[in-house]
């Protein structure tokens, strides 16, 4: 068994079942067995998460409308956000995989981050894993309280102002490893601008494409 005394400074939870914790750090790559890689505890986590921070919003924010509290939700569970928190947490030391390119992946990251948020659960109580989430995410509400609009919903509201319907998504390709893909999305409006977007998620692609394509319009109407 690995020893984890570092680690369990770090996130500030020592294990009672250690193995828990090794599954929740071990990639699919490694075993392909489902109670021995960390994607059903992923599954897990990622709603205990989310849950989480979407109550703490909603307290910390009492004037905020719904469309303020998802754009500051989205940003604080997004797969970026909570990969710098699986490095500041220095789980990405601990990961057990075979290519340390894996390791490095952005999504690899958040699902270890969440699997071990799920672990948590399992190896404690719902109360415990919550008290983990607001722990470590708390602070990041005070890093920016100003909830800034993603691209996307910008991409909407300009198109509301002109009078035209949602914008289409559309994905062109996926390349990369399955650890690691590439995804290129085509978004388009109905006066006939389009552009394209890349990024190792869908959503990351998207907001790439919603950037350019509002730029465009802003260069043409404004």
């Amino acid at each position: 068994m690995a020893d984890f005394k570092d680690l369990y400074a770090h996130i500030c939870y020592t294990f009672k079942n250690e193995e828990l914790l090794k599954q929740a750090l071990t990639h699919s790559s490694v075993s392909s067995n489902k109670h021995k890689n960390y994607e059903r505890l992923e599954f897990l986590g990622d709603r205990v998460l989310g849950m989480t921070v979407a109550h703490l919003l909603y307290n910390t924010f009492p004037n905020d409308r719904e469309g303020e509290l998802s754009q500051r939700f989205n940003r604080l569970v997004c797969a970026d956000t909570v990969a710098d928190t699986a490095r500041r947490l220095k789980l990405n030391e601990y990961i057990i995989a075979k290519e340390k390119d894996i390791i490095e992946s952005v999504n690899v990251l958040c699902d270890v981050c969440e699997a071990v948020i799920g672990a948590i659960y399992i190896d404690s109580d719902i109360d415990t894993a919550i008290a983990f989430v607001e722990k470590h995410w708390k602070p990041l509400f005070n890093k920016d309280l100003t909830a800034k609009k993603d691209f996307k919903t910008a991409l909407q509201e300009k198109l509301h102002k002109l009078k035209q319907p949602f914008p289409i998504y559309e994905v062109v390709s996926k390349t990369g490893e399955e650890h690691n893909p590439l995804f290129e999305i085509k978004v388009s409006c109905q006066d006939g601008h389009f552009a394209f977007g890349e990024g190792h998620s869908k959503k990351e692609a998207e907001q790439a494409a919603a950037e350019k394509l509002l730029k465009l319009l802003e260069e043409k109407h404004d």
